[in-house]
């Protein structure tokens, strides 16, 4: 399955247009991610901001009030586009893959991490790498 070179959002207003890869593939448990995306794991690809566009239509952002984090939206159906983190990279929601590749994520953008995973509201039993804080740290026993 190859990687898509656009994404729509769910009522097919706003369009992203991919070049490139990703720098990162991760799973994120922080509470950041948490409760700014309002989901219990963070699923995404980051990207240098230049490598995703908006091809069609327009979106919306929000300000985290207290981090570096925005999150971009559909304005008809509010569905999350990418949000930027605080290194400026946009980072795609792994539903918008799945959803433009049937249900699945290309090899190419399946995640090889989690992050942040002593923060984790839920144990996952998979063979990625469970770093406890970010990447550049221990990772959980197994």
């Amino acid at each position: 399955m190859s990687v898509p070179n656009t994404l729509q959002c769910l009522c097919g207003t706003v369009e992203l247009s991919m070049r490139g890869a990703p720098a990162a593939r991760a799973n994120c448990h922080c509470r950041s991610c948490r409760d700014f995306y309002g989901t219990s794991v963070w699923s995404a690809t980051a990207w240098a901001a230049d490598q995703v566009t908006i091809s069609r239509g327009s979106v919306s952002a929000f300000k985290h009030p207290a981090k570096r984090l925005t999150r971009h939206f559909c304005t008809v159906c509010g569905e999350t586009m990418f949000g930027t983190n605080r290194l400026g990279m946009r980072v795609l929601p792994n539903s918008l893959v799945a959803r433009a590749c049937g249900g699945e994520l290309p090899d190419a953008l399946k995640p090889t991490m989690h992050l942040f995973y002593r923060h984790r509201l839920l144990d996952v039993q998979d063979a990625l790498p469970k770093y406890l804080d970010g990447w550049d740290g221990p990772t959980a026993a197994l």
